[in-house]
């Protein structure tokens, strides 16, 4: 059992709280039953396992988890009160190795369905429209220009896991655009110029949804290179919602037309 807060396994997670140190490791951090499990069940590798006892007490699954990991290891109720990321944890902790997917790795049914998130800023928005895009099954969430990490703790935690069942990959919006033009799939932009209510939209072909951010919405290259642009109607004095939720209203109205 590790009783040390200066363990350096220990002071290691710790330093994984920052994105650049977890690009330098290869490594993130999952806290939580659930979000193990699912990260286990979609192919990523497991690296170390840290379990409190007094918080877990399933010996059955922590024995299973033994062979899929060189290092598992229980820690005292202080250490975890120390590496725990949430306020109630379930005593479960662990790192992985990380998946840098490209557009080169999506793969594609006959009939994609695509988000596409520019310069998405809070991680908790980015894990909610991950939550929604595996709801969904889209083919790919594409995070353009990223201004937070899709490995952040608080993207896994507001995704409920859904950050490794969804195929995620970044890159920057000339080379996006690129590939789906490449692939022949439509881009429809959410934007408030010379647009058309969402529900008018055609989304029963191979579609991109592109998603910009609530303070700027889309750049120009998006709306200008767009195949069509849409915008939800606002009935009261809000002008905008919150990301996720834009993205929810728009992906299950495709999902409607397609079905």
């Amino acid at each position: 059992m590790i009783t040390s807060k200066t363990n350096p396994r220990i002071k290691n997670i710790a330093k994984l709280a920052k994105a650049s140190e977890r690009k330098q490791q290869n490594l993130f951090v999952v806290e939580g039953y659930r979000e193990i499990d699912r990260a286990i069940a979609s192919g990523y590798k497991l690296k170390e396992l840290f379990f409190c006892n007094e918080l877990f007490q399933n010996k059955a699954w922590i024995n299973s988890i033994i062979a899929l990991s060189s290092f598992v290891e229980e820690v005292s109720s202080d250490v975890f009160a120390k590496i725990a990321y949430r306020e109630q944890s379930d005593g479960l902790l662990a790192l992985f190795e990380s998946k840098n997917l490209s557009l080169e790795n999506v793969k594609l049914c006959h009939n994609p369905l695509i988000i596409v998130l520019e310069s998405v800023e809070k991680p908790g928005n980015l894990g909610a429209v991950l939550r929604t895009a595996d709801a969904a099954a889209v083919d790919a969430v594409i995070v353009c220009d990223p201004r937070t990490d899709i490995y952040n703790p608080n993207t896994i935690r507001s995704s409920l896991g859904c950050v490794f069942s969804v195929p995620t990959v970044t890159a920057n919006s000339s080379e996006t655009i690129h590939w789906l033009l490449n692939n022949r799939i439509r881009i429809v932009a959410t934007s408030l110029e010379a647009s058309i209510p969402y529900t008018q939209a055609d989304f029963t072909l191979p579609t991109a949804l592109i998603m910009g951010t609530e303070a700027t919405g889309l750049s120009a290259q998006w709306t200008e290179i767009a195949d069509q642009n849409i915008i939800i109607p606002m009935r009261g004095i809000a002008d905008s919602l919150n990301i996720s939720v834009s993205t929810a209203i728009v992906l299950f109205e495709a999902l409607r037309q397609r079905e």
